[in-house]
């Protein structure tokens, strides 16, 4: 029997959202969308668009994510942007920081144009209180701080975190891979990962290890 390809962890779409609000079901749209993919590691391709959300983004969203409605007024709607995103993450897992947020506009936006996506999704914050679990918190800001990783200073524009996302997520691959001699990293061993108890990661990591010995 023909084995299933290993849904490698270092290939994936790492995305993020800017929105109006906190939910969709309140009513809340997207604004932005960003997205880095990663092929066994190496950025490939990227994706960033404005949206037109066809309501108005409130003073405290324009102040903390720098777009205002001006910068959307001629942006293309959610619907045109949302299709073309369903072609860039097609067949691939996805990552996002603090994704159950992320997950929920994305699940949104693809129910209002009838698409949907094939892979899984892992939260790479999650994924960091395993990795890195004193670290002061485990906001995105204060990891690339923690683990000095690269960026031009830029927060709350998807592409931008979705950059840094991507760079936090390669990093903890390494980590693995160093601590524990994990080569490849299924995807799916990461997500679980996410959903293990702090004082189980240990023994669930070097029953990995063990596993491939």
């Amino acid at each position: 029997m023909k084995q299933a390809a290993i849904r490698s962890a270092d290939s994936v779409v790492v995305l993020d959202f800017e929105t109006t609000g906190m939910s969709p079901q309140q009513g809340d749209r997207s604004i932005e969308v960003g997205a880095v993919r990663l092929e066994a590691g190496q950025v490939t391709g990227r994706f960033q668009s404005l949206m037109n959300p066809g309501i108005r983004i409130n003073a405290f969203i324009e102040n903390f994510t720098g777009i205002s409605n001006d910068m959307v007024c001629d942006a293309p709607c959610c619907e045109d942007v949302m299709q073309e995103f369903s072609d860039f993450i097609d067949g691939h897992d996805l990552v996002a920081h603090n994704a159950s947020f992320d997950r929920r506009f994305l699940d949104a936006e693809f129910s209002r144009i009838g698409r949907g996506y094939s892979g899984g999704i892992a939260c790479s914050m999650l994924a960091a209180r395993r990795v890195y679990p004193h670290a002061p918190n485990h906001k995105l800001g204060t990891l690339v701080a923690y683990r000095d990783i690269p960026t031009d200073g830029s927060f709350h524009r998807a592409l931008a975190d979705a950059e840094m996302t991507a760079g936090l997520w390669l990093g903890m691959l390494n980590e693995l891979r160093e601590r524990y001699a994990l080569e490849p990293i299924p995807f799916p061993v990461m997500q679980a990962l996410t959903r293990v108890s702090r004082a189980a990661v240990e023994g669930f990591l070097c029953g990995e290890q063990r596993r491939r010995a």
